[in-house]
Formats: structure tokens, sequence, C-alpha cells
């Protein structure tokens, strides 16, 4: 999934992921992040797009990824 988020953004982000079970990567270009890590995503460029992979099922975790999600 495509996300956009602000410093408010990684902060819902981090506080959503690190509830859920599974692991979750951020990326963007070669740079990858743990998304669970608030000093990893805060190291992202927020003004570009970033792309979440996520292995595993959390309808919260979904929900608030509909929120920062780019069409």
């Amino acid at each position: 999934m495509r996300i956009r988020l602000d410093a408010d953004g990684i902060v819902d982000f981090v506080k959503t992921a690190t509830e859920c079970d599974f692991d979750i990567d951020v990326e963007y270009k070669r740079v990858h992040v743990d998304g669970k890590s608030i000093l990893g995503m805060m190291s992202m460029d927020l003004n570009h797009v970033l792309t979440v992979q996520y292995y595993g099922h959390s309808a919260r975790f979904e929900q608030m990824l509909a929120r920062y999600a780019v069409v």
C-alpha cells in the first residue's frame, strides 16, 4: 500500500503498528525501515509517497492505513 505521512501521522502509524503481531516494512526508493520504529520512520523523507508492506492482518491497522492512503 502507498501512503503519505506527516509528523503527526508518523506517531499514529508507529503507535498502531506496534500493536500488531506481524512485521511491517516501510520503504522509499532504496531505504527500508521497520514500521514499528519511531526513529526509523522519522528518518524517512516525508515529501514522498512511502510504500508499506505488512505480513499479517489487523482491521485497526488497515483502517489507519486507509486514512493515509494515496490513490
